[in-house]
């Protein structure tokens, strides 16, 4: 394996402000099927997949009948705010800036192919790309380590030479599981107490405070 290092990304709601347009998808999903929640509940389980997010809202011990049937519709419903997606700010820049400075960038995503086709686009910063995975990558979903590691085998290095980077709690546990440090942005609606208090190494606002500080963060230089 080799040890050229690696940032990695977490995409909703780190570099792109798409948390709300899930919180209100999700919500809608569910009263569409007759669970009513209130938005905050939604919004707080936003940034893990559906198939942990529908048990951890809902319970474990319930009818999963209309399962399938919620997740189509919240991604139908989201496909509705697409046109309206916007990068964070300076996330291309701070992209650019980690290969700049040796890193190689890979987005640690869960999306469908087509959904990660829009993010892209939305992002505007694939020269600065290495690689990406999608929801084909992974069998579980954060807070479960299997994004964190796929996204480890695209950039074919191990834990200790990368970082990553998220915006909910859930990216910090599943990022922690893995053996990844993580740095955390505020961008997906956690405070910072929150963050770290599950484990987050250091604590930015968005990306542009990240990029800013960037000399006195984990991404200053690769190790070794």
């Amino acid at each position: 394996m080799t040890t050229t290092p690696a940032a990695l990304f977490d995409v909703d709601g780190t570099l792109l402000d798409t948390v709300y347009f899930h919180a209100l998808a999700w919500w809608e999903a569910l009263r569409q099927y007759d669970r009513t929640i209130p938005t905050a509940r939604a919004h707080r389980a936003v940034g893990m997949g559906a198939d942990q997010l529908l048990d951890h809202l809902l319970g474990t011990d319930r009818d999963h009948g209309d399962d399938e049937a919620i997740t189509a519709a919240h991604a139908a419903l989201y496909a509705r705010h697409w046109p309206l997606i916007q990068p964070l700010p300076h996330a291309a820049d701070l992209l650019r800036a980690c290969v700049g400075r040796g890193w190689q960038v890979v987005l640690a995503s869960s999306a469908s192919e087509r959904e990660l086709t829009v993010l892209r686009r939305a992002l505007a910063a694939d020269d600065a790309i290495a690689a990406a995975t999608s929801a084909e990558d992974v069998s579980a979903t954060k807070p479960a380590p299997d994004l964190v590691r796929a996204a480890l085998e695209r950039a074919g290095t191990g834990a200790e030479h990368a970082v990553f980077v998220g915006d909910t709690v859930w990216d910090v546990i599943a990022a922690n599981r893995a053996g990844v440090a993580c740095i955390a942005v505020e961008s997906g609606g956690f405070a910072a107490q929150e963050l770290l208090g599950a484990g987050a190494a250091e604590v930015h606002r968005d990306t542009g405070e990240l990029l800013a500080d960037l000399d006195r963060s984990l991404l200053a230089r690769p190790p070794g």
